[in-house]
């Protein structure tokens, strides 16, 4: 049961796993050292609990107290702060009214991620922590199997990925590479074909590619896809089996359109990948 808890100044210790939210920096290393990770709002909040993530605490704005109930699900303290305090520890308006500190859970190694998948999307260096909680959300909503992280990506676990995913990170199984130079050996080890999304109109159309006879025995397919300007790097193209494309409009490529964001790429490549015959 969660124990509601007054608490009247932003300096409490109590307080602390709520210090400035919106400093990645400090966050990225408080959160690192800590182990734990903040989620916000009473449903994502629920999510993670229901993932198995256990609760440290509870952060609770006076205004929202009638939330109390429905995030009474773990034997946390639950502390209770004025609009003012809430703001002043944040950095922000709290305006969806609970947050809460949970502790993260150990990930597990790349090779026994991909020994239970056989559709799974991999992440090169995207930092924009919005974008890799988007593309976690559409790859849950869409049926793959799991996401590999290059060393550099941003942390599905940071408060802004959870949110913009909805708390789909807690669905998705994920691990991250020891190690990014050689990060595809393991997935060409564990007999993935590894396609490479590029906006390159040379590059074969991803349904071409995915309805090809020639698919690996249980049809194992990485995608690959690479950080919002540059795409994919040289050397993860040249490791790939083969470049991929969206085909885009030929009078939206006539006028300079001939690419689409990392999300939206990664939302029809993911339907692509999960149901390549339709």
């Amino acid at each position: 049961m969660l124990r509601a808890i007054e608490v009247g100044s932003a300096d409490d210790p109590r307080l602390a796993d709520y210090t400035q939210l919106t400093d990645a920096s400090l966050r990225t290393h408080l959160e690192a050292q800590q182990g734990l990770f903040i989620a916000e709002g009473t449903k994502v909040i629920t999510r993670a609990v229901a993932a198995g993530y256990p609760v440290r605490s509870v952060l609770l704005a006076k205004s929202r107290l009638a939330d109390l109930p429905a995030l009474d699900t773990a034997d946390a303290p639950a502390y209770v702060v004025s609009d003012a305090v809430a703001e002043r520890l944040t950095g922000y308006h709290v305006h969806r009214g609970a947050l809460a500190a949970l502790a993260r859970k150990p990930l597990p190694e790349t090779d026994e991620l991909l020994a239970r998948a056989r559709r799974v999307v991999v992440l090169e260096d995207l930092v924009d922590h919005g974008n890799v909680g988007a593309i976690f959300r559409c790859a849950a909503a869409l049926g793959v199997d799991a996401i590999v992280l290059s060393p550099r990506c941003a942390d599905p676990l940071y408060r802004r990925s959870v949110k913009v995913s909805m708390g789909a990170v807690f669905a998705i199984p994920y691990a991250r590479m020891p190690a990014w130079y050689d990060g595809l050996t393991g997935l060409r080890a564990a007999g993935f074909r590894l396609l490479a999304l590029t906006p390159d109109d040379q590059a074969t159309p991803i349904t071409t590619a995915l309805r090809a006879p020639s698919a690996p025995p249980g049809n194992r397919v990485a995608l690959l896809l690479g950080t919002e300007g540059d795409g994919l790097t040289e050397r993860w193209l040249h490791e790939a089996d083969l470049p991929v494309r969206i085909p885009m409009n030929p009078a939206a490529r006539a006028a300079g359109v001939d690419s689409l964001n990392v999300v939206a790429a990664a939302a029809i490549a993911c339907h692509l990948l999960t149901h390549p015959q339709d």
